[in-house]
């Protein structure tokens, strides 16, 4: 039997300072997440995407920042719940 990776409900937060394809998570979230540079984030079972992620201690422990060019193109609106594991 193989042990699912643990996942966690986080918040989509826009942000312009990042460049596509990474995002920003926090430190504790990340070592929850057992978080080793990719995060997968899967938004209503539909919208599906991996990112390179960087843990930082401010960002706020239950969000996910994200490009927000990115997320205007797969139509994800700011404040968006989604599920987050590593990759």
């Amino acid at each position: 039997m193989s042990q699912r990776p643990p996942e966690k409900r986080l918040r989509l937060r826009r942000k312009d300072e990042l460049d596509k394809g990474n995002s920003r998570i926090n430190t504790a979230a990340a070592k929850f997440l057992q978080v080793s540079g990719r995060i997968e984030i899967v938004v209503a079972g539909k919208k599906k995407l991996e990112l390179n992620t960087m843990p930082l201690p401010d960002v706020p422990e239950n969000e996910v920042w994200i490009n927000t060019d990115e997320m205007k193109q797969l139509g994800l609106s700011d404040n968006s719940i989604a599920t987050v594991r590593r990759a």
